[in-house]
């Protein structure tokens, strides 16, 4: 049987695989998707709250302050 060596590998499946992961992680950053009762638990809390990401998170579960504040200022933030 053949040994299955992941630690040799040449530069192109090194480069594919980090172009993959890169765009993993650009569809998982742009794929916020918020439930509209999490959404509107969201504004809500804003508007008691402030920008207290972390309490906010708190409410929602699964959510992380890092998701919430992503999501917040992707979808509210104000350009001057």
């Amino acid at each position: 049987m053949a040994s299955l060596d992941h630690s040799t590998s040449t530069s192109t499946d090194d480069t594919t695989t980090t172009t993959l992961d890169s765009k993993e992680d650009n569809n998982k950053e742009t794929e916020l998707q918020f439930s509209y009762d999490e959404e509107t638990l969201v504004i809500r809390m804003f508007n008691l709250v402030g920008e207290r990401w972390s309490l906010i998170a708190g409410r929602i579960p699964g959510r992380t302050a890092e998701e919430i504040e992503k999501y917040w200022n992707s979808r509210y933030s104000t350009s001057e």
